[in-house]
C-alpha cells in the first residue's frame, strides 16, 4: 500500500515530499479502515523529533495526513468498541509509522470514535484538527462561559472559524478581524440580520487597509471593558515585520490593551516575548495568557481519548474542493508553505 511521506529539509529549504510504499500488520488491538478522506496540516518537524520514539535525523520520512475519516474493515481479536461496517474518524498518533493518504490503514481502536451522521467524511476529517484546537483554547485554557466577549484574530482561516462556530454555540459574543477584502465579504455573511437572534459575529474589523484602530473598535463594542477572551493566529513583536502575511498580524501591546480585567489570551505564537511593560500591563488587569500547542492532545499520554470527544455535529469546516489522490503531494507543499490553508484528499 503507498502512502505519501515527508522530510525536513537542511537550512531554509522547504520539506520533501515522496509517496512510499508501506505495509500494514493488524494489531489485536487495532481497526483496518478504509480512509475516505484525509485532511492535511502542516507538519512540525521539531514536534516530531522530540515526540517520536526513535530519533528523527534529516534523512528520516515522516507520515503525512492524520486526520481521518472511513470506514472499519476489519478488527482485531480484542477490539470492543468497533464492528466491520461503522463509520468513524480520528487522528493517527504523532509516531504513527503509517500515512493517512492510503486507501487502507491499520489504527488503534482507541484513536477513534463513530462519526456524527450528520458529517460527511470530507466535513469530518476537515473540521477534526481545528475543532481540537478551537476546543482546547476556548474550553480548557480561557474556560469560556455564556456572556464573555471573545476577539478571535483571522476569523475566516479555518481555526478561526472553528473558534467563532464554538463560540457562538455557547452564546459568547464574538468579534473578528478580517485580513482581506474577500475574508471580510465572507465574515460579513456571519454577522446578524434583521430579527437574527443568535448571530455567529457581532462585528467585523478590517486590518487589511492599514486604517483600522483595533483597539478603538473594541473598546466601543465592550462599552469600553475590553473582551474577555483573545485568540490569535500569530502576533508581531517589534512591528517591523517585512513579509506582508506578518504586517497583517496584531502587535503584542494591541492585544494586552483589548483585554478586559482577569481576561485570557490565547496565543499560538512560538516563540512570544514579553517586555517588562507588557507583563506590568497584564498584572494590572489580572489577565493571563496561555499557549496552545495542537499536538498537546495527542502527545500527552493523560489527556489520549479524551479529545475524541470533542467532535461535534454543529462544526462545519470551510474548505476548498476535495483534493484527488494523485494532487496530495502538490497539496500538502501547499500547506506546509501556507500553514492557514486547508486542504483534504478524498481517497
Amino acid at each position: 500500500m503507498k502512502g505519501l511521506y515527508g522530510r525536513a529539509a537542511e537550512g531554509d529549504a522547504e520539506p520533501k515530499f515522496v509517496i512510499q510504499e508501506t505495509v500494514n500488520v493488524l494489531g489485536s488491538h487495532q481497526v483496518r479502515m478504509k480512509v475516505k478522506a484525509c485532511g492535511l496540516s502542516p507538519l512540525d518537524f521539531k514536534v516530531k523529533k522530540k515526540s517520536n520514539c526513535k530519533v528523527l535525523d534529516e534523512k528520516d520520512f515522516v507520515p503525512v495526513g492524520r486526520e481521518v475519516a472511513g470506514v472499519v474493515l476489519q478488527v482485531g481479536p480484542k477490539v470492543t468498541f468497533f464492528q466491520p461496517e461503522d463509520e468513524v474518524v480520528g487522528v493517527l498518533p504523532l509516531d504513527s509509522p503509517c500515512s493517512g493518504l492510503c486507501e487502507v490503514i491499520d489504527i488503534d481502536e482507541y484513536y477513534i470514535v463513530q462519526k456524527p451522521e450528520k458529517l460527511s467524511s470530507l466535513c469530518a476529517a476537515g473540521a477534526l484538527r481545528d475543532g481540537v484546537c478551537a476546543y482546547t483554547a476556548l474550553h480548557t485554557h480561557a474556560r469560556m462561559a455564556a456572556g464573555h466577549t471573545l476577539l478571535v484574530m483571522d476569523g475566516s482561516s479555518p481555526f478561526g472559524l472553528m473558534c467563532v462556530q464554538l463560540a457562538c454555540y455557547h452564546g459568547v459574543k464574538v468579534l473578528t478581524t478580517s485580513h482581506s477584502p474577500q475574508k471580510q465579504a465572507f465574515l460579513e455573511q456571519l454577522r446578524p440580520s434583521v430579527g437574527v437572534q443568535d448571530p455567529l459575529v457581532a462585528r467585523v474589523i478590517p486590518v487589511h487597509n492599514g486604517s483600522s484602530d483595533l483597539l478603538s473598535v473594541v473598546l466601543e463594542e465592550t462599552g469600553g471593558l475590553g473582551v474577555d477572551i483573545v485568540v490569535d493566529s500569530g502576533v508581531c513583536l517589534h512591528g517591523d515585520e517585512e513579509e506582508e502575511d506578518k504586517k497583517l498580524l496584531p502587535h503584542k501591546h494591541d492585544i494586552i490593551s483589548v483585554l478586559g480585567v482577569g481576561g485570557h489570551w490565547v496565543t499560538s505564537h512560538k516563540n512570544l516575548q514579553l517586555d517588562p511593560p507588557d507583563c506590568r500591563l497584564l498584572h494590572l488587569k489580572s489577565a493571563s495568557v496561555s499557549f496552545l500547542n495542537p499536538e498537546v492532545w495527542t502527545t500527552s499520554s493523560a489527556q489520549q481519548g479524551r479529545y475524541l470527544r470533542i467532535l461535534s455535529s454543529y462544526l462545519q469546516p470551510q474548505m476548498e474542493e476535495a483534493v484527488p489522490l494523485y494532487e496530495a503531494t502538490v497539496a500538502m507543499e501547499t500547506v506546509q508553505r501556507h500553514p492557514k490553508k486547508k486542504a483534504v484528499v478524498q481517497l
